[in-house]
């Protein structure tokens, strides 16, 4: 092969020819991959003692168009050039790009007119939608992995989302678990989609986490959904659940006229104290009696209140560490989760159906770095607790 000679001076004219003619630089790149790559199979056959067997195509992109490159073969088929490797990496790379333009609010239409802007190749919509296939296969083995055996503290809540089946188009619940590890980190556990929110539905869920290896938790906290505690019980016996207080503090703010409310949050505010060493469940249900007798002279509802023996439960945070109580009182952990889910599915209508309202989900709770981070304090508590530090 004779080699040529050319100055930089005539390399940069030939190269501005060229880009003249084509119009583009989409040709001039297809020119040097294809040079790199035959120049590798030049080494790898002195090397190999191998020889050149042609080529085979393969695509590729750049500078906005797609490239039909001539990847260049052996007799002995062991050359693999380099390069194939970084356009292998390009594909990988396009997938997860768009996974990560879906989950940031973009339809499968908007990232494939994206990528024909990028690529200069136009996806329709059913294969931006295959391209992420990778990603709910992940997110799936993800959501089934085993989870460890003991948890000392389970949020869970539901969200609702709008999602389509049977060409209708409802809310449906997608029940989550957010769970404190012994390490005091945090992970999601699970997230599990059913048409509407129950007790029965919630004894389904943690039944689930027991086999895939929970068998232990500290406590449990909930919203106050009727019968949740009891199917809680029903997998983990005799478990302390906390039903969120926050949450019956806007029930209770419903009962009265808005010039009431003020006072009545007032009041609730001596009723769920935080800070006094010496408090208990008991005495803070015997506040929450004596709230209820003041405001039924005014607001009937609040008598039938008086005989309803779960309302115990809003006050088991008291029997724990008072540096922890402000955590686990209520459910905002996990209401913070629900709102890093409502911000990515604003951004949307109703979804095709409920795996991709799944993955979205999945996605959003796999990538909560802040989980990772040792939440301070907790491991004050070492009465109710067992912690690996």
């Amino acid at each position: 092969m004779k080699t040529l000679n050319f100055s930089d001076q005539q390399v940069t004219q030939i190269v501005s020819d060229l880009q003249s003619s084509q119009g583009d630089y989409s040709h001039l790149m297809k020119i040097f991959l294809e040079a790199m790559m035959n120049a590798e199979r030049e080494v790898h056959n002195q090397a190999n003692f191998d020889k050149s067997n042609g080529y085979r195509p393969r695509r590729a992109f750049g500078g906005g168009r797609v490239m039909e490159l001539r990847v260049p073969r052996t007799r002995y088929g062991s050359f693999y050039p380099v390069l194939l490797n970084v356009l292998k990496d390009q594909q990988a790379e396009m997938e997860r790009l768009s996974f990560s333009l879906y989950t940031a609010g973009l339809t499968t239409e908007q990232i494939g007119d994206i990528f024909d802007d990028i690529y200069g190749k136009h996806y329709s919509k059913q294969r931006v939608s295959q391209m992420m296939d990778f990603a709910r296969e992940e997110i799936q083995a993800w959501l089934e992995r085993p989870l460890d055996a003991y948890y000392p503290i389970l949020y869970i809540d539901c969200t609702f989302v709008a999602v389509r089946r049977d060409a209708m188009v409802r809310k449906e619940a997608f029940y989550t678990v957010l769970g404190v590890r012994s390490d005091r980190t945090r992970e999601v556990l699970s997230v599990v989609n059913a048409p509407t929110e129950s007790s029965t539905g919630w004894q389904q869920i943690v039944q689930q986490l027991y086999l895939r290896g929970v068998k232990q938790v500290g406590l449990v906290v909930s919203d106050g959904l009727k019968g949740i505690e009891d199917a809680i019980a029903a997998v983990y016996g005799s478990v302390a659940h906390q039903l969120c207080v926050v949450h019956l503090k806007r029930a209770l703010d419903r009962k009265v006229h808005l010039k009431d409310r003020p006072a009545l949050q007032a009041d609730l505010k001596t009723v769920f104290t935080l800070d006094d060493p010496m408090d208990s469940p008991q005495k803070g249900y015997q506040r929450f009696a004596e709230f209820l007798n003041h405001w039924s002279n005014k607001y009937k509802a609040f008598a039938y209140l008086k005989h309803e023996p779960r309302y115990m439960l809003y006050f088991t945070y008291l029997a724990f560490d008072r540096n922890i109580r402000s955590m686990i009182y209520s459910t905002n952990w996990i209401e913070r989760l629900n709102r890093d889910y409502k911000r990515v599915l604003r951004m949307r209508g109703a979804l095709p159906n409920p795996d991709a309202a799944i993955l979205l989900l999945g996605q959003v709770a796999l990538s909560r770095k802040a989980y990772d981070r040792k939440i301070p304090k907790l491991n004050h508590d070492i009465k109710n607790f067992n912690w690996t530090e």
